[in-house]
């Protein structure tokens, strides 16, 4: 098995030959057993990123490699490395976005049992059983029927079915009610605590975030602008005096000698106060 989960080496890619690139100079490493979140505005690259990084875009400049594996090299050559390295039952990548609530055969008169067993439900019994109860999914739900929230539901039991190396999640938790983000947000940390596996996830929303990464990964405009180790560089301290009693408007300093953020916060510790800050800066909005 490949030493770091995921690997990229001076990526620069573009949609179309003649256009700017979606994503310029991209260096990164995600080691195993780590939750890693991605943090930027509408259109700075973090889909894109996530699909390099499983496969759907070609990359043609640059270097990536998941599990030691060129993503987009075909399906057999990633089967095979999985059984050498005794992992047959493991996808190497799951992906997992927004459109998939879009796809006809979701809109359809079919029932969510049915979905499930057409994907493996019996051979994964235990592991789906859980999934179900954790996302409080109806089996006997007909999918036409459903929310978009009870859809979102569906599509992570789905998912997260087959047990995966490198998981990529993009804006999927927006559907979701708070208890059930909540219960999805501990069982990934689970995973990756005890299975060799980690996790990217792109994200708008930062409630309940605060103790659950290991590495955030700030983009802009294409660009990697900052990547910030967690558990050294991130400090939750008690807001200052003069400072604001709304953890949506906390204090953000950067000091020290390797300007790391130091975030004031009441009451809550929230990653919200970083990623309003970043994104203000990226998009030179004022204070108010």
């Amino acid at each position: 098995m490949s030493a770091l989960a995921a690997e990229v080496d001076d990526l620069t890619y573009k949609f179309h030959e003649s256009s700017e690139p979606s994503l310029s100079n991209i260096n990164l490493e995600i080691p195993w057993n780590t939750r890693t979140l991605v943090v930027g505005s509408n259109g700075a690259g973090k889909s894109t990123l996530l699909k390099l990084l499983s496969g759907k875009h070609l990359c043609l400049n640059g270097k990536i490699r998941v599990n030691g594996l060129d993503p987009f090299s075909p399906l057999s050559m990633q089967i095979n490395a999985a059984r050498d390295n005794g992992d047959e039952d493991v996808q190497i990548t799951t992906y997992l976005g927004t459109e998939w609530c879009h796809m006809s055969i979701i809109n359809r008169d079919i029932g969510v049992l049915e979905l499930l067993e057409s994907i493996g439900l019996q051979h994964y019994k235990e592991r789906g059983e859980r999934l179900i109860e954790i996302l409080e999914v109806n089996v006997n739900w007909r999918m036409h029927r459903l929310s978009d929230g009870q859809k979102r539901r569906v599509q992570l039991v789905m998912g997260l079915l087959k047990p995966w190396r490198v998981l990529l999640l993009d804006e999927v938790t927006v559907d979701l009610d708070v208890i059930a983000r909540s219960r999805l947000l501990e069982f990934l940390r689970e995973e990756t605590n005890t299975r060799k596996c980690s996790v990217i996830y792109a994200t708008h929303i930062f409630d309940g975030l605060a103790k659950w990464p290991d590495k955030i990964i700030h983009i802009k405009k294409g660009f990697i602008v900052e990547q910030i180790d967690y558990k050294k560089d991130v400090e939750f301290v008690m807001p200052s005096s003069h400072g604001t009693n709304n953890s949506t408007n906390g204090d953000v300093k950067y000091h020290g000698e390797d300007a790391k953020p130091k975030i004031s916060v009441s009451k809550v510790d929230s990653l919200h106060p970083l990623a309003v800050s970043w994104l203000k800066r990226d998009n030179h909005i004022p204070d108010f």
